[in-house]
């Protein structure tokens, strides 16, 4: 006797476009000037809960700013961050991903880049930013969702 065994689609997938995500997320992105202290940047970053800061000119983005490259280029150098300016440690060039690449792409490229934080691009324009825990969660939800729809199965919840 041969059963057929099909489960639904999974909701969350992969191949899905970087949009599907950010569509979950606030669309709410903390930036700062190049010409801003260091000061004011981790300040931001701490006020806002968050590890990094895109780095905007003049509306373009030119530099990301994180909590490593504060730790590694003012502390660890012994600079004062009241008189060092962001453009000073930004990381540049910024890579970024577009909002069609996959998700699978985003978490590819900051697994081998070893990259916490990468915005997210339409055209020219900045439309969002993945973390790292951004990615955990959206692989926990796809999980998730995959056991219950086997749960389903096993308990009979699936017609064969």
């Amino acid at each position: 006797m041969q059963v057929a065994f099909a489960l639904r689609e999974p909701s969350v997938r992969f191949d899905e476009p970087v949009r599907s995500l950010l569509r979950q997320k606030s669309p709410v992105i903390w930036s700062i000037s190049p010409d801003a202290t260091v000061y004011e940047a981790i300040y931001q970053m701490s006020e806002k809960h968050v590890g990094c800061l895109l780095v905007l000119s003049g509306g373009h983005l030119t530099g990301i700013v994180t909590e490593r490259d504060y730790a590694r280029k003012v502390v660890l150098q012994g600079r004062a961050s009241h008189q060092t300016r962001v453009r000073e440690i930004m990381s540049k060039p910024v890579l970024f991903i577009r909002e069609e690449d996959t998700i699978d792409d985003a978490m590819r490229l900051m697994t081998m880049r070893k990259l916490r934080h990468l915005p997210v691009l339409r055209n020219d324009d900045v439309v969002g930013i993945l973390s790292m825990g951004d990615l955990v969660s959206w692989v926990v939800e796809a999980q998730s969702k995959t056991i219950q729809q086997l749960q389903g199965y096993i308990e009979g919840m699936y017609p064969a």
